[in-house]
């Protein structure tokens, strides 16, 4: 999917969509899946921010085992790019105007990496961030338009 130069769309993907994939929610199992299958296919460059691989690698082993949780941080970083964060990034979350520290965290990711969508099922959350956010099925929609 061309944007910007001919690159790939790129997509921050919100921690709740990895939740979503690795222990399959199944309200939104299913978008998040085709949407990840996409990024596989290099159809969006897709974007993890650092932060958010070990949050992942501790709610799914919460949730399952440690050995699933492994298992699911190597296949995410087979097909998403890791946005490393650093001081400057963490003090940039802190000056914006969002509730929650994390999704500003999530937007700094966003902005650092110039991903042209933060994908997350909490699009609310992110307004004022100066990120445009999408719903998985909408980034889905558009690559059907195609």
């Amino acid at each position: 999917m061309p944007a910007r130069g001919g690159a790939a769309v790129g997509l921050l993907i919100d921690t709740n969509i990895v939740l979503d994939l690795v222990l399959a929610r199944a309200q939104w199992a299913n978008d998040a899946a085709l949407l990840f299958d996409a990024i596989a296919r290099e159809r969006f460059r897709g974007f993890l921010a650092g932060h958010a691989v070990t949050t992942v690698h501790y709610i799914v082993e919460r949730a399952t085992n440690s050995r699933t949780a492994a298992t699911a941080i190597a296949d995410l970083l087979q097909i998403l790019t890791i946005v490393p964060l650093d001081a400057a990034d963490f003090q940039r979350a802190l000056a914006m105007n969002l509730n929650d520290y994390e999704d500003a965290v999530q937007v700094a990711a966003c902005l650092k990496v110039g991903a042209d969508f933060l994908v997350t099922r909490n699009q609310k959350d992110f307004k004022g961030g100066g990120v445009a956010t999408r719903a998985p099925a909408e980034v889905l929609a558009l690559l059907a338009a195609l």
